[in-house]
């Protein structure tokens, strides 16, 4: 059977509506990284951070045209996203599990409990050992992906492992973790802290929990950060070894409450390797830089495109861009995360590929990247640990 070229693939795919533009896809410019290897087809569609909730039936939608041309085997597309410079207010970019974006308004009232503006003195959750934030300057690199499955990582590893999902705006952890209902009060201390939820071995907590899954959350900065607060300080999270933030993407609010008020014992930089992303992520390295946060280094998600077929590697956003970031900020490259099928598949189904599937090759970079990162945690703690003065009675 004939393979598809590319001008088939591109006929097909302008047969895709964009409801937003009033034209199909490929007229809008929505198709990016286009590769076919024998059989094997991938792409991006490059959309607004606002839109990105409602084109994912338009990502399917592409997906299936191109699956119906003769000689596919296989269709892997994504969605990422390009911010533009705002002009006024502040808007938020919100990373979900294959790279969708959300903008809210900061404007209304809250869904779930909130007890004021964080106060000044820092915020040591009881405990918990070592605090890590995972972090991106721009929404639909995947970071929340990354930070699940490091967390996984981690905990494969032989570690109490928890997750706090801080993007208050677009919360993501509970279906990544393929997690439901609403946490339950702590009968160790009298109903006074609520439990995590629990899943393959994380301790998990989420603002998702609390609000409908496609409920938006239209809260103004303070309300964000005593909700942030709350999450971190009343619920039952020891004894833990690790706590893996899943920051919001940005430089906002949210990111400053935790970066200055958190002791965090360091931070993990997510990027893509296209220089558009980069850029952002370099931003978001600064921020952390100017908090004195230590950063452990930085990870490149969606660093090529695999063919099912050959295994061979296509570099669609470019190569090497976040291993280059690295070596000139003079930081670790903890590692490269391919763009492949099984890693978008077990991130919507909740069933995230370390856990899953461990023995995988994608999981194996997924630990690899955990053992990087926990060898920089032993490291912050035990500088900790020199630095508290001790007592000797003679």
């Amino acid at each position: 059977m004939p393979s598809a070229t590319r001008d088939d693939i591109v006929k097909a795919l302008s047969g895709v509506d964009d409801p937003g533009a009033g034209t199909d896809v490929v007229s809008a410019g929505l198709v990016q990284g286009l590769v076919i290897r024998e059989g094997h087809v991938g792409f991006s569609l490059e959309v607004a951070p606002e839109r990105g909730a409602s084109m994912e039936p338009v990502r399917r939608a592409c997906e299936e045209a191109v699956r119906k041309l003769p000689g596919v085997l296989s269709v892997t597309a994504v969605l990422t996203a390009h911010r533009a410079p705002a002009r006024g207010g502040h808007s938020h970019a919100h990373n979900h599990d294959h790279g969708h974006d959300h903008d809210h308004d900061h404007a209304g009232h809250s869904h779930a409990p909130a007890r004021g503006p964080a106060q000044a003195e820092p915020l040591r959750i009881p405990g918990v050992a070592a605090i890590v934030a995972v972090a991106s300057g721009k929404g639909g690199v995947g970071k929340s992906t990354v930070a699940v499955n490091l967390a996984l990582g981690l905990a494969a590893l032989g570690r109490r492992v928890g997750i706090l999902d801080a993007d208050i705006y677009g919360p993501s952890i509970p279906r990544m973790l393929g997690l439901k209902g609403k946490p339950e009060a702590d009968p160790d201390t009298n109903g006074k802290k609520l439990k995590p939820m629990e899943r393959y071995g994380l301790k998990a907590m989420s603002i998702g929990f609390f609000i409908e899954e496609d409920a938006p959350v239209v809260w103004r900065g303070p309300m964000v950060q005593s909700a942030l607060t709350q999450m971190m300080m009343d619920f039952s999270w020891g004894p833990l070894d690790v706590l893996i933030v899943d920051m919001p993407p940005g430089t906002g609010d949210a990111q400053l409450t935790m970066a200055q008020r958190v002791p965090l014992a360091g931070a993990v930089i997510v990027s893509t390797p296209q220089e558009i992303a980069l850029i952002d992520a370099r931003k978001g390295y600064a921020m952390f830089e100017k908090t004195h946060v230590p950063i452990f280094g930085i990870v490149e998600n969606m660093a090529y495109f695999v063919s099912p077929g050959s295994g061979e590697k296509s570099y669609i956003f470019g190569q090497g861009g976040a291993r280059r970031m690295a070596e000139t900020l003079g930081c670790d490259f903890l590692g490269e995360v391919p763009l492949h099928m099984s890693v978008r598949e077990t991130s919507d189904a909740g069933t995230p590929i370390v856990a899953s599937a461990p023995d995988s090759e994608e999981a194996r970079i997924f630990i690899e990247i955990a053992r990087r990162v926990g060898e920089h945690i032993d490291a912050a703690l035990g500088q900790q640990a020199r630095k508290t003065p001790k007592i000797v009675i003679e």
